[in-house]
C-alpha cells in the first residue's frame, strides 16, 4: 500500500496516518482480533449425522472463545476434495476438516494402514483394538506434521455398487471403478491386475456414473444412499472391503490460536462427537442397505467359494500394498496388533 507522504504531516493527518500504516503491515485493532474465524471442511453431506456433530464442536467452541467468534462448516465437498482440503488448511484457508485416510494420509502416509489393507479387518471389535493400539503414535506423527487430533471415526464398510450384478472378482474386470484422483499407487495395481480406474474427485462419481464414466463405485452403504448413486448402480456386493476410517484435525497454529477454555470445550465437544460417530455410522450401514432394497437395489452376497476367491485375491494384494499404498513399518505393526487381538480371542 503506497501512502502519499502530503497526508502524513502532523497535526491533522497523523491519527489517519498511523491507522493507514498500521492497516498496511496488517496490524489489527483489538475489535478486529476479537473477530475470530474456524471453518471446517468435509466430504460429508449437509444435514447428516458427521455434518450435525461438526456443528455441535463448532458451538462449543464460539461459546468458548467469545461472541465474535464464527464458525462455518462446508459440507458435500464445496472447498474440493480431500487432498485439496489438505492443502487448504495448510495455506490457512481452513482450519480444519473431517476426513477420511485418503486425505489424512496427505498429511501423515502411515494412516493409511487403518484403512487400505482389503479384507484385513473381520469387525468393528478388531477395528478399533488396532486403532486405539497405534492412536497415540498416530496422533504424535500428524502433531509433528503440524496437525492436532480432535477425534477418530469412521463411516463404515465399502462395498462395491455396481450397474451389473458381480459377485466374483474377475466380473468386475469388464467394469470402470471409480478411484481417487489422489491415489496413483492404487490406480496402478488396479491396472496391474487387469481392473480400469478411472480418476475422479467425489463430486464428480454420481455424473459420471449416469453418463457410463464409470459402472462401479467403492463406497459405504450410508453415502450410496445420501448421494442417491444406487439409484445408476443398483448392484451392491455384500462383502465388507475395507472399514472407512476418518478423522476430524485442526491445524496446530489454529489450536494455540484458541484460548484454553477453547482448547477445553473443544477437546471435550471432540471426544463425545467421535463416540457418537463411531456408534451411529455402524448402525447405518444396515439401515441405509434396507432403505435402498426398499427402493430397488439388489443385494449380492458371495457364496463361500466365491468369498474364497475373494480373500485370495485381497491377500495377493498385501506384497503390492506394503511399502507403497502403505509404508512397510506400519502395515506390519497393524498385522502383530490383528495378531495379538486374535490369539487373544483364540481366533
Amino acid at each position: 500500500m503506497n501512502i502519499p507522504m502530503n497526508l502524513c504531516k502532523p497535526p491533522l493527518r497523523l491519527l489517519l496516518c498511523a491507522l493507514s500504516v498500521w492497516a498496511a503491515l496488517g496490524i489489527h485493532t483489538g475489535a478486529e482480533a476479537a473477530d475470530k474465524q474456524f471453518r471446517i471442511g468435509s466430504l460429508v453431506p449437509k444435514n447428516s449425522l458427521y455434518h450435525r456433530q461438526l456443528m455441535d464442536i463448532g458451538e462449543a467452541w464460539r461459546a468458548a472463545q467469545g461472541e465474535n467468534a464464527k464458525y462455518l462448516v462446508y459440507p458435500d465437498g464445496s472447498q474440493g476434495g480431500e487432498a485439496e482440503m489438505a492443502r487448504r488448511m495448510r495455506i490457512g484457508q481452513l482450519q480444519g476438516a473431517l476426513l477420511s485416510v485418503v486425505g489424512l494420509r496427505e498429511i501423515e502416509p502411515s494412516i493409511s494402514a487403518l484403512q487400505g489393507i482389503p479384507l484385513l479387518f473381520r469387525n468393528w471389535e478388531e477395528v478399533d483394538y488396532v486403532r486405539e493400539k497405534m492412536r497415540a503414535g498416530m496422533e504424535k506423527k500428524f502433531l509433528e506434521k503440524g496437525f492436532v487430533v480432535l477425534a477418530w471415526g469412521d463411516a463404515g464398510w465399502v462395498r462395491f455398487f455396481s450397474k451389473d450384478a458381480a459377485v466374483r472378482p474377475d466380473d468386475f474386470k469388464k467394469m470402470k471403478f471409480f478411484a481417487w484422483g489422489s491415489e496413483p499407487d492404487q490406480q496402478a495395481i488396479m491396472k496391474s491386475l487387469g481392473y480400469t480406474p478411472v480418476p475422479l474427485e467425489t463430486s464428480d462419481i454420481l455424473p459420471a456414473i449416469q453418463t457410463g464414466m464409470i459402472n462401479v463405485v467403492p463406497s459405504t452403504p450410508y453415502f450410496a444412499l445420501a448421494t442417491q448413486i444406487y439409484a445408476t448402480a443398483p448392484n451392491m456386493l455384500e462383502i465388507n472391503w475395507a472399514p472407512i476410517v476418518g478423522a476430524l484435525v485442526v491445524t496446530k497454529k489454529s489450536w494455540d490460536d484458541m484460548s484454553p477454555a477453547a482448547q477445553t470445550a473443544v477437546r471435550s465437544a471432540s471426544d463425545k462427537a467421535g463416540v457418537q460417530i463411531r456408534a451411529k455410522a455402524r448402525q447405518e450401514v444396515e439401515e441405509a442397505v434396507d432403505a435402498m432394497k426398499k427402493r430397488g437395489l439388489t443385494v449380492n452376497r458371495p457364496t463361500p467359494e466365491q468369498m474364497r476367491e475373494w480373500n485370495e485375491f485381497a491377500e495377493k494384494l498385501y506384497p503390492r500394498i506394503r511399502g507403497t499404498m502403505v509404508p512397510t513399518e506400519t502395515f506390519d505393526e497393524v498385522l502383530s496388533h490383528l495378531k495379538d487381538f486374535r490369539a487373544g480371542k483364540g481366533k
